[in-house]
């Protein structure tokens, strides 16, 4: 136990060191809520069903926040320590490659949960957000977004061969997942074709449930999109971990 606290000190500190981590987590959001609360301000909008455009916004960059560290911050973790074998090397030790990716994950986690409590914070204090949905529906559509989108970028690292695919399928689904998803621009904005494409994202669904959730809405408006991501999380979940007990090149 103290060795894997140890390993999780050093994990954080080395998401902290990250740039792009650092700086997509916790500033891009505040910003993005800054900037454009500062335009549209947080007044009840009937193209908003009567939310403001800051009420709809934060869950949409919570979401965001999502993508930048299961997509992002996480597997290019594993993809680097698996290319150096690094994994390797904890194999001959009793933490073994298993705790260490937990403990990477856990580390991605933590922060996913920091970088949300900052972005609503802000957004509470400056823009004075409604949340009118109860917390256990929105701790349990947080917890399911990120076990789904984190087990699809665990996937991608168990599928590619090397550090060089697995960063293109990660930068690649990023980049479109969130400008397509909603996770930026409001899903109301979207002409109807980008709006049917965008159903084929895990992020949109992401959107959905933290956007429903924080409204309130019945759960049966939001169904789909629980079922897709519980299908998403455990097919990823699964088929990586089967990949990664097949292979020997950790």
């Amino acid at each position: 136990m103290k060795k894997a606290m140890t390993i999780f000190r050093i994990e954080t500190i080395l998401f902290m060191r990250d740039f792009f981590s650092f700086f997509f987590t916790f500033a891009f959001p505040v910003l993005l809520l800054l900037l454009y609360g500062s335009i549209y301000g947080n007044e009840p909008n009937p193209y908003f069903n009567g939310q403001g455009t800051m009420d709809v916004s934060v869950p949409a960059y919570a979401a965001m926040i999502i993508g930048v560290t299961g997509l992002m911050a996480f597997p290019l973790t594993i993809a680097s320590y698996k290319e150096k074998r690094i994994y390797k090397r904890f194999d001959a030790t009793p933490i073994g490659k298993g705790k260490m990716m937990a403990v990477q994950a856990m580390v991605n986690f933590f922060m996913t949960i920091i970088g949300f409590s900052l972005l609503f914070i802000v957004g509470k204090l400056v823009y004075d957000i409604r949340m009118e949905g109860s917390w256990f529906p929105i701790a349990m559509a947080v917890l399911l977004s990120i076990a789904a989108i984190f087990a699809l970028g665990f996937f991608f690292t168990a599928v590619s061969p090397t550090t060089k695919i697995n960063n293109l399928l990660c930068y690649i689904s990023y980049f479109v997942m969130i400008f397509l998803s909603g996770a930026t621009l409001p899903k109301e904005l979207f002409p109807e074709s980008i709006v049917q494409i965008s159903k084929f994202l895990p992020l949109t669904h992401v959107v959905n449930i933290l956007q429903g959730t924080f409204r309130d809405a019945p759960l049966q408006e939001y169904r789909d999109s629980v079922m897709i991501l519980a299908v998403v999380m455990v097919f990823c979940m699964m088929t990586g971990a089967l990949l990664y007990k097949k292979k020997s090149w950790m």
